[in-house]
């Protein structure tokens, strides 16, 4: 049962790290879609904007930025900081990054969390931004890597490389995951994700970017404001999905059971309760904790098992008490295994679709999921949400959420 005696999660207190805003931007195809002309950046700043003023703080309230991206070059440092800057933030509002991979913006959203608990700050914006048309080509997979490594004896060390397909059909094979199955898996996230755009529920957590748009053949530029998902393919059924070849010969992952190549980003502000009190703002939940878990790299989509175990045991919860679940959709064949796995009852996952409908700019997915369970929680009238994804190499990250408000 859940503790909702002193000392239990639901407990409050003034050093809480409370979320004031959770905002995103739009997702779209990469390299045609509304972002395939615009740099990780372009779509960052009017997100961290429209957190700021959703917040209803100002920018120089932020002491600290971090943002998580995978494939910018020098790991988005630079661009990001400029973008910062051009944003309106001060130079008294700090600016890194981190690269968890596919967790990586839900992981700055965790340090910045610990950043707030440890005393360092009161304020902090933690996001992600992809630009996978941009960048998604030339630094997918590492090319320049040790000898050492590449040869070494550990299969472990060798499969880091793999590529993510691989590791999907290992899932898919290992643990009896049929490609019926996974398209079934697929038109269904579909089929969420078009109900909660056509009845406006992804209205609230958007924040439209207005870009720039390059003619193709006759190099002409416009502008044009991108305010909808550019994923999510309305009437797919089963048997459209079924006709798809897989992409690697004798595997089951397609382009339409696997997640979309995207670009997007992503911001949330959390803060200390007792700062956000003073100001007299209202949060809207509050962070609880997170945790990471490793597995083995070959089947690195399995991860969240092992993340979501841990956090239920680290917050002494179990799992009936979580009220939904976002789990990335990396593949259909790990999403499902995991989904099984866990026992979780799939009314509570993804109920607006998730990455195979949407699409998944890796390095601010986590915090796009943020938004998406913070507004679902709010919409359902429910209270506890658990965040989750796989990550290359071999983890599983898991954050828990409790609606405030």
């Amino acid at each position: 049962m859940l503790k909702r005696t002193a000392g239990g999660i639901l407990s409050k207190s003034p050093n809480d790290v409370v979320v004031l805003s959770a905002v995103r931007s739009p997702i779209t195809r990469a390299f045609k879609g509304g972002f395939k002309d615009a740099y990780p950046e372009d779509i960052l700043m009017p997100v961290m904007q429209a957190a700021v003023q959703r917040a209803n703080i100002e920018a120089g309230q932020v002491d600290d930025v971090l943002i998580g991206n995978v494939l910018a070059e020098l790991g988005f440092a630079k661009t990001g900081r400029m973008a910062l800057n051009a944003a309106g933030f001060p130079n008294t509002t700090t600016f890194h990054t981190v690269n968890r991979q596919c967790s990586s913006s839900l992981q700055a959203i965790t340090h910045v969390a610990h950043a707030i608990l440890a005393g360092q700050i009161d304020v902090g914006l933690g996001g992600g931004a992809e630009s996978m048309s941009r960048n998604y080509g030339t630094r997918g997979i590492p090319v320049d890597v040790s000898p050492a490594l590449t040869e070494s004896p550990n299969k472990d060390a060798r499969d880091c490389l793999l590529p993510m397909l691989k590791t999907s059909e290992n899932v898919a094979s290992r643990y009896g995951i049929g490609r019926r199955e996974q398209d079934e898996f697929a038109a269904e996230s579909q089929r969420r994700a078009t109900d909660a755009q056509r009845s406006g529920r992804f209205t609230a957590e958007i924040a439209p970017v207005t870009t720039r748009v390059i003619s193709t053949g006759i190099d002409e530029e416009s502008v044009q404001v991108v305010d909808r998902d550019e994923g999510i393919r309305q009437n797919v059924t089963v048997n459209k999905l079924g006709t798809l070849k897989p992409v690697l010969d004798g595997g089951s992952s397609t382009a339409g059971n696997s997640s979309q190549i995207s670009d997007g980003a992503s911001s949330t502000i959390l803060a200390r309760r007792s700062w956000a009190e003073a100001q007299g703002l209202k949060p809207i939940a509050r962070f609880a904790g997170t945790k990471v878990a490793g597995c083995a790299p070959d089947e690195m989509g399995i991860g969240p098992i092992f993340a979501i175990q841990d956090l239920l045991k680290y917050l002494d919860i179990e799992k009936s008490d979580v009220d939904i679940f976002e789990m990335n959709e990396a593949f259909a064949s790990q999403s499902i295994h995991c989904i099984r796995e866990l026992g979780l009852d799939m009314a509570k996952v993804n109920p607006n679709g998730g990455a195979i409908a949407l699409g998944h700019p890796i390095g601010a997915t986590g915090a796009r999921q943020t938004a998406t369970l913070l507004a679902e929680l709010q919409r359902q009238d429910k209270e506890l949400g658990i965040v989750s994804m796989c990550a290359s190499t071999g983890m599983g990250v898991a954050s828990l959420f409790i609606r405030e408000g």
